[in-house]
């Protein structure tokens, strides 16, 4: 049973609930409503539009390949994921690093803000006080962003690797989650590069951290979801943005974890005060 626990343990995590935290987030604090206002209408009609275009000219003749290696039930289904997630990596490569990525920035920065992390945005960031003024959100404490500040890099690596992984969808049924799942282990790591920028990690010390056992899993789950989220047809661009919401929760619950093992650390270093006293 001990070690049923401990792969269970290393291998699923809870790190999977972060994006839909991250939804719940965003519709429960007011302060980033104005940060999703100005963008969200205008890229989701693109958005929408992009699909439409893509299951009026790609669906069918993808169903057309597809059923001739799996049975025409499984090629529907198969075909629908395939254009839903070359449709996700289109929005993605069109929009995120053009037209919302400052968006995504501001959104996580506010979170760890809001979540007392104020000292770790500062490393790039100015923060204003929060003082006794009331109405001086999270939001509105963040000052300029640090010149070509990103949430998310652009990797062609990325790209070529989807574009790699696709031939997967061929494979019935379990070729969609097969997929899925080898998309979300690259794009994991990427929705924590802002966090990896505010603690100022060397290359090394960046992929040190990232390939640890557990946080490779970790990490795994967390981009596979959010991946999930950004092929939901209309809210694509919405969970695009309420994403980089639960990924600064999910960064805040590693300061906090990484603060109170300091904290233990120093605990255990400082010596006890010396008296000649014995113990009762």
């Amino acid at each position: 049973m001990d070690t049923i626990s401990r792969f269970f343990h290393a291998h699923f995590t809870t790190s999977w609930l972060y994006p839909f935290k991250g939804i719940y987030y965003v519709a429960t604090h007011r302060f980033l409503w104005p940060l999703l206002k100005a963008r969200f209408l205008p890229l989701a009609v693109l958005s929408t539009a992009i699909l439409i275009i893509l299951f009026l000219t790609a669906y069918l003749p993808q169903v057309a390949v597809l059923a001739l290696f799996q049975g025409i039930r499984s090629a529907w289904v198969n075909g629908t994921f395939l254009v839903l997630s070359e449709g996700g990596l289109l929005i993605a490569i069109l929009f995120e690093a053009f037209f919302v990525d400052e968006t995504q920035v501001n959104i996580f920065d506010a979170t760890l803000v809001a979540e007392g992390h104020d000292l770790l945005v500062r490393n790039l960031r100015a923060i204003e006080d929060a003082g006794e003024d009331a109405e001086l959100d999270p939001a509105s404490r963040l000052g300029k962003q640090e010149k070509g500040a990103i949430f998310a890099p652009f990797s062609l690596r990325q790209i070529i690797e989807f574009v790699i992984l696709l031939p997967l969808n061929f494979i019935p049924y379990v070729g969609v989650p097969l997929f899925l799942l080898l998309t979300g282990y690259r794009a994991g790591p990427f929705l924590h590069w802002r966090y990896f920028k505010l603690r100022g990690f060397s290359k090394k010390e960046r992929s040190a951290f990232i390939k640890t056992k557990r946080r490779r899993w970790e990490y795994m789950w967390f981009g596979t979801v959010a991946l999930l989220l950004q092929i939901v047809p209309v809210l694509s661009m919405l969970f695009l943005l309420s994403t980089a919401a639960g990924s600064a929760l999910w960064a805040a619950e590693m300061e906090d974890e990484r603060e109170a093992a300091e904290s233990h650390e120093r605990r255990v270093e400082v010596p006890p005060a010396y008296t000649d006293i014995p113990p009762s």
